[in-house]
């Protein structure tokens, strides 16, 4: 069991970190002003922690993969409709409470917060269908 959530977590972790900053890359390159928000001192941790922000998707991963392992019987269908629920699920659950907390606490856009809520809403419905396909 714990050999099926390190490798799926790890997995996920590999394919999130690649879309992560490819979609990153993109984003920056098509959508420049959206990315101006974040000339804020706000964003900048002087380089300190930057570690944690490359790590996250691995983070999530395995956060996700234990999650995963745990409830993934009640998910049912095909694998894309398992991991959308799945991502459904984790928006809800966690995504919403703390994407709620977050613009009540920061001075942070609200289209800011919902691109975060919808890229975290993303990243775990793709960590779903990885999920569902290597670890049903």
């Amino acid at each position: 069991m714990m050999k099926k959530i390190i490798f799926t977590g790890l997995l996920a972790g590999v394919v999130l970190s690649i879309l992560s900053y490819g979609s990153l890359y993109f984003g920056i390159k098509f959508f420049p002003s959206f990315f101006v928000d974040y000339n804020n001192p706000l964003f900048d941790s002087h380089g300190d922690r930057d570690i944690l922000f490359y790590t996250h998707a691995f983070v999530i991963s395995f956060a996700l993969s234990w999650f995963w392992d745990r409830f993934k019987r009640l998910f049912h269908g095909s694998i894309l409709w398992r991991g959308l629920e799945f991502g459904f699920v984790y928006a809800m659950v966690s995504l919403l409470p703390v994407m709620w907390i977050t613009f009540s606490a920061m001075d942070v856009t609200a289209f800011m917060v919902m691109s975060w809520f919808l890229y975290g809403f993303a990243q775990s419905v793709i960590a779903g269908i990885l999920f569902a396909k290597f670890n049903p």
